[in-house]
């Protein structure tokens, strides 16, 4: 076989799969189809340009990085009232779930308008003031939010008590100090006692079946795996994970590519309500 017939075999073994359109069924959106065209154009492109051979994870990583493109086009086009509507409403939806009520201990991200990420500010704020009246009332939380160290996919998450425990970052980003105002290392969820019930996510593109993309970073995804290992170690339930979504970000089924290294999520948060995806999910939500 030639080399240019290999790299083909490998292109479609590598794509995820795509629903054909037919009369009974939707059409995929254009961008979908735009993409896996891309994904063999490109990769021969590469093929004959450099007569070097494109991996499997060479030509997802080239999918990531296109559908990447797209989706941040679409969100910077949603209209500000949509974002604030859709924001407040998977806020509320979180707040008033049980499976957010009961949790006591939780690992949430701190949002980013820039990165144009779904809103966490009152959902934080509730958590650390907490905000609950009369047989409403929620358990009281433990929260620990995302700091990053370093270029080489390393996050802590540290524990916080209070919005003034943030700080900007180079990136202006807030995240916590790495010290109280008592000059007191804070906690790291790694090294706690007790496991944490409920991790709340981001991520620029999600499909219905647990699939997440993130920005590149691969921070989240590494954290996730090591906190999942260290459950397994102590013999602890693993946590939910749950990402919150605005509508434009869900993606057909499979669209999303995935790596043997990406965490699927077990569940989904939208201003219409909430997907739960995994067994896990499905028994708690």
């Amino acid at each position: 076989m030639t080399k240019m017939g290999l790299l083909q075999r490998l292109a479609v073994r590598m794509t995820p799969p795509f629903i054909t359109p037919t009369a009974a069924s939707p059409p995929l959106p254009s961008f979908t189809l735009s993409l896996r065209r891309n994904l063999h154009s490109s990769a021969a492109a590469t093929m004959s340009a450099t007569n070097t051979p494109v991996t499997p994870l060479d030509l997802i990583f080239k999918e990531k990085k296109s559908l990447r493109a797209k989706v941040k086009k679409q969100l910077r086009s949603m209209d500000p009232n949509l974002r604030s509507q859709q924001d407040d409403a998977i806020q509320n939806i979180v707040l008033d779930s049980p499976w957010f009520k009961s949790c006591k201990r939780l690992c949430a991200y701190i949002s980013c308008a820039a990165l144009r990420e779904v809103d966490t500010s009152k959902l934080l704020s509730a958590i650390l003031n907490n905000s609950g009246q009369d047989d409403d009332a929620q358990v009281r939380k433990k929260l620990y939010v995302p700091r990053v160290e370093d270029k080489n996919s390393y996050m802590r998450m540290l524990n916080i008590s209070r919005m003034d425990d943030l700080i900007a970052n180079s990136m202006d980003i807030l995240e916590p100090s790495p010290f109280d105002a008592d000059g007191n290392e804070r906690e790291n969820v790694m090294f706690a006692n007790e496991p944490v019930d409920l991790f709340i996510l981001p991520g620029l593109a999600f499909d219905k079946s647990g699939r997440r993309l993130g920005r590149g970073g691969g921070y989240y995804d590494t954290f996730l795996a090591k906190y999942q290992e260290l459950a397994n170690d102590r013999k602890w339930k693993k946590p939910l994970f749950v990402a919150l979504s605005y509508s434009t970000q869900i993606l057909e089924d499979g669209v999303v590519p995935m790596t043997p290294n990406d965490v699927p999520i077990d569940a989904l948060v939208l201003s219409s309500g909430v997907i739960p995806i995994t067994p896990a999910a499905n028994e708690i939500i």
